[in-house]
């Protein structure tokens, strides 16, 4: 059996990666190793989950290890460009340990955070950037990196960079690389202008494909469940979701997928979202308890399709089928990954029969429809054993924080307005009639009636940007405030 040390590999690389139980290379490994460890320029084509991302990142270090160059700040040495900052972090966590045993530091960069931390690292001086195109652009436009000493460079999952629009910005960025060096280009497929980044920036490359990335894993079983009417489909999936194993169910919006999420914890089974509203904090959250096992249920958008890498993910649901057949192979390659088996399940609604036929046709998937309702023994076996029930936590209503007071301003008292507004009698004009001590003058911008420790001009309406004169003698007593 062919073992990591048979390439060539540095002894710390080959003793890190035996400590976290990896020692038999897979395919994609096996067939691009040799040439890319001699810094051959190399196309690699395959399904996601096949090992694309320690094919490139093995010789990635190996070869920055021997190249005799430093690290120096502001001046990376090498340049992994990916789509998502899922993705991102995923490669990051895979090649990081190999990097760090040969003294190596890598970086992350991507948007929807503050950039402090990446200017930090790259002032620090790193080896290794693994970036999104936007964010990239952005810190190349301010000049807190050059790309000028860029000895290789890898461009992962081409193909959904074009999905995304990214190829402009690819090649503004690849522009600003050496144009010697190592590149390493690697897509399931080569349309949506992937093959224009081959030809321009890959010298007479070596291609390796490994098996058919248009279709499904051999191990992944596929399921089409048909479903009666909406009641019922909703039924069914939360009984698809009961499960002890990790399951991932896709829906195709945003509010749809934190909706569902809602719900099944309600019913007592935890489930986290994950989709393009999500602060990059939350996201990570969520995606650490998913990968953590303290929650076995991720309900996400297609976001999640691509650069999410967990393992022992049992079953794919597709809650709602996706528009097309590149998308069902994407989701459903969250299971079945790196020879393993999995479940993918297709929850279809009668009108949805046409598309699913399609879609399943394009996928070379040979699954047929089969009846479904909740409870029957169909859906017992894809479930398997039931995880037990959660009581889900109270939902805490958010306490608003106390102001400080002004100085000269009496402090709120029991959560009440200044100036005898809790409980105080109101006159006919609607303002209390003890007076608003502490309140603006009217006539002054200022609302007369405003809160306590409000700044000058600042309204309690939450609507239009217009100030509040004369207290609050448009509103009769009793009468909701707005907002």
């Amino acid at each position: 059996m062919t073992t990591f040390a048979d390439f060539g590999l540095p002894t710390p690389v080959v003793r890190e990666l035996s400590r976290q139980g990896i020692d038999a290379p897979f395919p994609i490994q096996t067939a691009t190793l040799p040439d890319s460890l001699q810094g051959r320029d190399v196309l690699g084509r395959g399904r996601t989950g096949s090992g694309k991302t320690l094919a490139f990142s093995l010789p990635l270090v190996s070869r920055l290890d021997g190249a005799g160059t430093s690290r120096q700040p502001r001046r990376p040495r090498a340049l992994v460009l990916c789509p998502t900052r899922e993705l991102a972090n995923q490669i990051n966590a895979t090649m990081e340990p190999i990097a760090k045993a040969l003294g190596l530091v890598t970086t992350t960069i991507f948007g929807g955070v503050a950039q402090s931390r990446q200017v930090t690292a790259l002032n620090a001086g790193v080896d290794v950037v693994i970036a999104c195109p936007g964010r990239l652009e952005d810190l190349l436009n301010q000049r807190v990196l050059t790309l000028d000493g860029i000895e290789i460079t890898v461009l992962d999952e081409a193909d959904h960079m074009a999905d995304l629009g990214f190829l402009p910005g690819v090649k503004r960025i690849m522009a600003r690389t050496p144009k010697v060096g190592q590149r390493m280009l690697f897509s399931a497929t080569l349309d949506n202008g992937v093959d224009q980044l081959v030809k321009l920036y890959l010298n007479n490359p070596v291609r390796h494909s490994v098996d058919d990335a248009a279709s499904a894993p051999p191990k992944m079983t596929h399921h089409i469940l048909a479903v009666r009417d909406a009641d019922a489909k909703k039924e069914v999936v939360r009984e698809l979701a009961s499960g002890t194993g990790r399951r991932i169910l896709f829906m195709r919006t945003k509010h749809q997928a934190k909706k569902l999420a809602k719900q099944l914890t309600a019913q007592g089974v935890p489930a986290v979202d994950l989709h393009g509203n999500l602060g990059q904090g939350a996201r990570e959250r969520n995606l650490a308890a998913f990968s953590d096992g303290s929650v076995k249920v991720m309900v996400a958008t297609d976001i999640a399709a691509r650069g999410i890498h967990v393992d022992e993910i049992e079953l794919v649901v597709h809650v709602d089928p996706p528009a097309e057949h590149k998308a069902y192979l994407h989701r459903s390659g969250r299971t079945a990954r790196a020879g393993e088996e999995g479940v993918v399940v297709t929850v279809m609604l009668p009108e949805q029969r046409g598309d699913v036929r399609d879609l399943t046709r394009k996928a070379r998937i040979s699954a047929q429809p089969k009846p479904a309702a909740p409870g029957d023994d169909t859906i017992k076996a894809l479930v398997g054993e039931v995880a037990p029930y959660v009581k889900p936590a109270p939902v805490q209503a958010p306490q608003q924080q106390a102001r400080k007071p002004k100085s000269g301003q009496p402090a709120r008292s029991g959560g009440g307005r200044s100036g005898g507004r809790s409980g105080a009698p109101r006159s006919s004009s609607g303002r209390a009639s003890g007076g608003q001590s502490g309140a603006g003058h009217a006539g002054t911008g200022r609302s007369s009636g405003g809160r306590a420790g409000a700044p000058a001009g600042s309204s309690t309406s939450g609507g239009g940007g217009g100030r509040r004169r004369g207290g609050r003698s448009g509103r009769p007593a009793g009468a909701p405030r707005q907002g």
